[in-house]
């Protein structure tokens, strides 16, 4: 990755923002997962509990981090004619900083693309995680993830790839679940 001309420093500082940056003003988060609690047994206000995968619809995929607590639900429709588009990617989740930055970071990077394009990023983003801070071979692939090459700097902790990846595997789930709802 080219360094703009910074120091490691000031390179690691400019990522921190961009991350802290997506994770307080999310894109394509909306409140969409089901409230299953029961008025009679919430006491002092309702509890939202996240959908599990037995309560996702077709399209939608549910991501959960053990690690860390991080969850999310990751919804997409895709276009029936082909090359299927997708033309809307939205998400409801919670979890740390990394995990909402990389999911608000992913719908601006993969909202309107072909599916075929979304996975190829899929997998140069995964590889960016997979780098340990090394960053990529391809200077052109590199490029392609726009504001998501900040994840490089994440990549050095393995305890947070899995936060970056999170709504990554979710979108890959929910397009194939989308994808299979129309064959």
């Amino acid at each position: 990755m080219s360094d703009f001309g910074m120091s490691g420093d000031e390179l690691e500082q400019m990522y921190q923002q961009v991350i802290m940056e997506a994770a307080r003003d999310p894109h394509g988060k909306e409140r969409f997962a089901r409230d299953l609690t029961k008025e009679e047994g919430a006491s002092g206000g309702e509890a939202i509990v996240r959908a599990g995968h037995e309560y996702c619809t077709p399209g939608e995929s549910h991501q959960f981090n053990p690690t860390c607590g991080d969850e999310a639900t990751v919804h997409v429709e895709v276009s029936d004619t082909e090359p299927h588009t997708i033309e809307r990617l939205v998400w409801d989740g919670q979890g740390c900083s990394i995990s909402q930055a990389s999911l608000s970071i992913m719908v601006d990077l993969v909202d309107g693309k072909t599916v075929e394009e979304a996975m190829a990023l899929a997998v140069a983003f995964r590889k960016l995680m997979e780098s340990r801070g090394a960053g990529l071979d391809d200077e052109a692939l590199e490029e392609s993830l726009e504001d998501a090459v900040v994840f490089q700097g994440v990549s050095k902790y393995p305890m947070r790839i899995k936060c970056a990846l999170l709504g990554w595997e979710g979108m890959k789930d929910a397009v194939a679940k989308a994808l299979a709802a129309k064959a």
